[in-house]
């Protein structure tokens, strides 16, 4: 990339005229960054028409319209019992229609009257609303004398944006940059021309097809993504592959497989055996695993982790075992624990909570070689925390974990392999688009005696009948998951809250607990504690999301999620997974709210058509795009600035082809890197 180029794209936006330090802060909230080249990346949403008309008469309430109105007279807003009316300023179009201009911040009332003079024409653009027969336009954002109509954009293109950020910096930004850009151009290739030519036709859309998937320049930035992201996972690839990161393959020195098939008190199934053949083949070579298992919930991947661990550990290596939460590190460590016992292989758990003299054991363990599983958190990369030889890396709920991340632990040993499970299934082209530098193995089956969860929709307006019919269900020792989207009410009509629900689910059944994001964490966990207790009285849970992952009752068969409606079909499904964990057969209730759309219709109407965790991300897919079924929270997924997998799967092909190829010059692909930060995205 051309150095002016280069220095251009990472000029701190604190440095355009009209903006300062303090907007720059603010813009990088929004746009992930404080560059040009961060604002360059940040796309439009949409467009605004704001073509001159001559009357309101046919405006619609709600319409932006822009309209040359004479300025007639001015209501100053009084105080009128502690409240303050708006200064009104009445005008007329040319067609006699009255227009009311309402400003509710009286500091500015000088400002206002200057810019709109009694006896003036003036051009006056904002949105448009309707008390009875007046229109009203409030707080204008636009007002022009008629001889400067052109500062006013026929078209006006509108950012996401955010507090304190206003569509006017966007375009005082876009205006700037865009200007100054042709000369850093001047020396460059083609393709870097082309590139900036698509962005320009982006941030200047004549319309508001040009901002579509399918327009040109969106197809165009769309590859140009996808091809920085496939190239860097093809160089993550061959750096895996190349002769600096190989390694001595392990000698064999224990025999632990035959014990660890005695443990269990189940037949592996076919996906299962397969996906460990898979495993060890990896781990007999020279060069590092990187695999992702995917499976359903309740597939069996924790089986097919420690049986990889075992296998670490008859190398004589050790295995580290990363969990998001507390909660699901100790789940994990109830289950592995026993069985390492039974083999004869120390177990152990870490976690934030370790202190003192135990943290101190624990360590020493870890030093020694001795402790050859270890099941932890964040803190299995503390900085104090050090393995003899860790070989195997296990990433749970992988997608909860960012890339640096990940390789924080693996640094901690030397080219250990690197096993990431993933509960979320996901469709087959997104998951080469995300995790394309790794193999996948996919656990399609359940075990044995899993019954299918039946699943049902229910109105919420028939809650009392379902709360009285539980009652007989509980008698007989079911335990029930009931799942509210917000923690208390605010404001929402007809939306369930947790804490309300639960006062009211406790006429119904004494002892019910309570689990919300908002509680202190060892409180929590000690609820879900008891309530996974076979022993306990507590025969309902009702709880937010926070129970989507992590939490295993094999005796909770009844799962009832109110305002359904609200989730996306991959956090549903999560969520049914909490039951059928036993051989019972087990139930999914979902209630759904007033006014259900059509979309949400469909979406329950999946769910209850099928269990199949990929067929149900693939509609999600289609239904509502990769930002909604990824979601923001998940930090070790891409997000893209062009690229909408339902339009754009042609184009990864085509991408995967010239990175895979190297049919790209390789400036061009360095400078694609850079533009897109895949960097980022390596993890060889």
């Amino acid at each position: 990339m051309k150095q002016d180029l280069y220095d251009f794209l990472n000029t701190d936006l604190q440095f355009v005229r009209g903006v300062g330090p303090v907007l720059a802060a603010r813009l990088a909230e929004v746009i992930g960054g404080r560059r040009v080249l961060d604002f360059l990346l940040h796309r439009p949403s949409g467009v605004r028409p704001r073509a001159l008309t001559d009357c309101v008469a046919d405006a619609e309430p709600g319409q932006t319209v822009t309209i040359e109105l004479m300025v007639k007279s001015v209501r100053p807003g009084r105080t009128f019992r502690g409240r303050r009316a708006p200064t009104q300023i009445v005008c007329n179009d040319h067609m006699g229609g009255t227009v009311l201009i309402q400003f509710f911040n009286s500091n500015y009332l000088e400002y206002w009257l200057k810019k709109l003079p009694v006896g003036a024409w003036r051009i006056v653009s904002g949105r448009l609303e309707r008390s009875g027969t007046r229109a009203i336009i409030n707080h204008p954002e636009f007002i022009e004398e008629p001889e400067n109509i052109a500062k006013i954009p026929s078209m006006q293109v509108i950012y996401p944006a955010g507090e304190g950020v206003t569509q006017k910096t966007f375009t005082n930004i876009r205006d700037q940059v865009f200007a100054a850009l042709p000369d850093k151009l001047i020396g460059t290739d083609d393709n870097t021309r082309e590139f900036f030519e698509a962005l320009h036709a982006v941030h200047f859309p004549g319309g508001p097809d040009d901002l579509l998937p399918n327009a040109t320049a969106m197809g165009k930035l769309a590859y140009y993504e996808l091809l920085a992201h496939q190239s860097a996972i093809a160089i993550s690839r061959r750096a895996r592959q190349s002769a600096r990161n190989r390694r001595t393959v392990r000698p064999k020195k224990y025999d632990l497989m035959d014990k660890f098939r005695a443990t269990l008190p189940f037949e592996l199934t076919g996906a299962q055996a397969r996906t460990l053949d898979e495993i060890y083949a990896d781990m007999a070579r020279d060069i590092p695993m990187m695999r992702l298992v995917q499976g359903d919930v309740g597939s069996g991947k924790t089986i097919v982790a420690l049986a990889a661990a075992v296998h670490m550990a008859e190398f004589g290596a050790q295995t580290a075992l990363l969990a998001p939460t507390d909660t699901l590190a100790q789940q994990h460590y109830a289950k592995l624990k026993p069985m390492c016992d039974k083999i004869g292989i120390v177990c152990e758990v870490l976690t934030g909570r370790d202190k003192g003299a135990a943290r101190r054991e624990k360590l020493v363990s870890l030093r020694s070689g001795r402790t050859r599983v270890v099941v932890g958190t964040h803190a299995l990369f503390s900085e104090d925390v050090e393995y003899k030889d860790l070989g195997l890396v296990i990433i749970d709920e992988q997608h909860r974990f960012g890339v640096a991340q990940r390789e924080a632990l693996r640094a901690k040993g030397a080219h250990p392999d690197m096993l990431a499970l993933s509960a979320t299934p996901i469709p087959r082209t997104l998951s080469m688009t995300m995790y394309g530098d790794m193999d996948v193995s996919i656990i399609n089956e359940k075990p044995a005696g899993r019954l299918p969860i039946k699943t049902s929709k229910v109105s919420a307006a028939r809650i009392n009948e379902l709360a009285a019919h539980l009652a007989p269900q509980i008698a007989s020792g079911a335990k029930v998951f009931w799942v509210c989207p917000l923690v208390e009410e605010n404001g929402e009509p007809n939306q369930a809250a947790a804490v309300a629900r639960h006062a009211w689910l406790q006429q119904y059944f004494p002892g019910c607990g309570l689990v919300h994001g908002q509680m202190d964490k060892k409180v929590r966990d000690a609820v879900m504690a008891e309530f996974a207790d076979d022993n306990s009285n507590m025969p309902v849970l009702v709880a937010t999301t926070v129970i989507e992952v992590g939490i295993d009752v094999p005796r909770a068969t009844i799962i009832v999620i109110e305002n359904a409606e609200r989730f996306g079909l991959a956090a549903l499904h999560q969520l049914r997974g909490r039951v059928g964990r036993g051989n019972l057969q087990s139930y999914c209730i979902l209630l759904f709210g007033r006014n259900l759309s059509d979309d949400g219709m469909r979406r329950l109407d999946v769910l209850c058509e099928t269990d199949d965790g990929f067929a149900i991300a693939e509609q999600d897919l289609m239904m509502r795009g990769v930002g909604e079924l990824i979601g923001t929270r998940q930090s070790g997924w891409i997000q893209y600035h062009f690229v909408d997998y339902r339009m754009h799967r042609d184009l990864f092909r085509l991408a995967s082809r010239a990175a895979m190829d190297g049919t790209t010059p390789a400036a061009w692909t360095r400078d694609l890197m850079y533009i897109f930060d895949r960097g980022d995205t390596i993890s060889a």
